[in-house]
């Protein structure tokens, strides 16, 4: 069984980075799932809950559940008006400690792609919902240019710049999604775009911000002063501000639910 690297170790610097986006995505996600009150959700791959947060608020649900592998991201978890209801603890997507069937749904939010084997994470998902349960995840389309920092790696890639990318980048794309939905056996399956903006005071909280990330901020931080300042201004080309100096950016997700045959 392959392990789940961390990517994301930092709750606080997630909550600034992707906190609002997965609130925002999160919200439409939820709304397309129709989901029923007094349920029992689990969320895989929950990071510092801000989608476990957003589950809790909108949807009544009787019991969640988070899993992740990074510890700190749980503790950062715990700390929400969440942990009212939701119990969080470390665990591998691949290889969820629960037995069969103990849920109605099981979702992945922005998660999908950091699984080594999304085939088996998919897999576990079904595994523990009854028969006429959900499975249903979200994720940017980053390979079709959907990710919240595309402005930014776009920039990086026209310079040469080499970033890390998550180990199956593939599981963005809408129809990779579908066969990973068929090859689990489930049913009725539909999938989605999801398209939602965020806008920031203005790009000096954009750029910040977005070298919180992983795969940008220490590619950044390597390059010589000099260069480091042309791609920011390449970037900042990109953005145009509002008239009162704000940065909207825009991002797509590829959404995609099905139920476990019964």
């Amino acid at each position: 069984m392959a392990t789940q690297d961390i990517w994301f170790a930092d709750g606080a610097s997630y909550e600034r980075i992707m906190g609002t986006w997965s609130r925002l995505v999160g919200g439409v996600f939820l709304a397309w799932l129709e989901p029923q009150q007094r349920q029992r959700w689990i969320d895989v791959g929950c990071g510092n809950g801000a989608f476990t947060e957003l589950l809790v608020e909108r949807c009544a649900p009787m019991e969640v559940q988070g899993i992740d592998p990074s510890e700190e991201q749980l503790a950062f978890a715990r700390t929400r008006p969440a942990a009212r209801l939701a119990g969080f603890q470390q665990g591998n997507a691949m290889a969820l400690p629960f037995p069969e069937e103990g849920f109605d749904a099981a979702v992945m939010a922005l998660v999908i792609f950091y699984a080594p084997e999304p085939a088996k994470a998919v897999a576990e998902l079904s595994r523990v919902v009854r028969r006429g349960g959900t499975v249903a995840t979200y994720i940017w389309d980053t390979e079709g240019g959907g990710s919240p920092t595309y402005p930014v790696l776009a920039e990086m890639r026209s310079a040469g710049l080499t970033h890390p990318i998550p180990p199956s980048l593939a599981a963005s794309r809408k129809d990779v999604l579908l066969d990973l939905w068929t090859g689990a056996g489930l049913q009725a399956i539909k999938a989605r775009e999801i398209v939602v903006q965020r806008t920031y005071p203005d790009f000096d909280d954009f750029w910040t911000t977005t070298l919180l990330q992983p795969n940008v901020g220490p590619a950044v931080a390597a390059l010589p002063s000099h260069d480091a300042e042309q791609l920011r201004v390449r970037v900042k080309s990109r953005l145009a501000p509002g008239l009162d100096g704000s940065i909207t950016c825009t991002a797509r997700a590829n959404a995609i639910m099905g139920y476990k045959p019964t």
